[in-house]
């Protein structure tokens, strides 16, 4: 595994063990990235650190929340609506037009519980809106997705 800065391995270091121990078998570590994914309900949370400045690091964590909504005034409303109710995190658009949630943290304070928190955050808001957008503005949510249309764990388009 490659990483950019000396604090960047750090915090990597010091976070897997504790998502590890929090999440148990629904940690997924990655080899190829400082990165983790946890799985609850129909929702991934991906928990990447990246560098920030030479020496610090973030722990941002991302759920994918449904992709191919129809994305109208309506949606990106009531999406920024709920991030004005939000305690931790927010609601946004990637490029490819994915619903995303995210929160990130600074990584050289972070400890156990604040990532605990960051990560329950995301996750459990992503598993908990995917069906409210998806029932009203259609679309996928990263479950279904990651399935694929027959369930077979193939995904779009694959």
């Amino acid at each position: 595994m490659h990483f950019l800065t000396e604090s960047q391995r750090r915090c990597y270091e010091k976070i897997v063990p504790w998502m590890v121990e929090t999440f148990g078998p629904a940690t997924f570590v990655h080899d190829a990235a400082p990165a983790l994914t946890v799985m609850v309900g129909s929702a991934f949370a991906h928990t990447a650190v990246h560098p920030w400045g030479s020496d610090d690091a973030v722990i941002n964590t991302r759920a994918f929340v449904v992709s191919g909504a129809e994305l109208t005034a309506e949606l990106t409303h009531y999406l920024l609506r709920q991030n004005a109710d939000m305690l931790f995190g927010a609601f946004g658009l990637d490029a490819e037009g994915y619903i995303v949630f995210e929160h990130t943290i600074v990584g050289s304070t972070c400890d156990k519980e604040e990532l605990r928190a960051s990560v329950l955050a995301v996750v459990r808001t992503a598993d908990e809106y995917d069906d409210q957008i998806v029932a009203r503005w259609g679309g996928q949510r990263a479950l279904d997705q990651a399935l694929g249309p027959r369930g077979n764990g193939q995904g779009q388009g694959s």
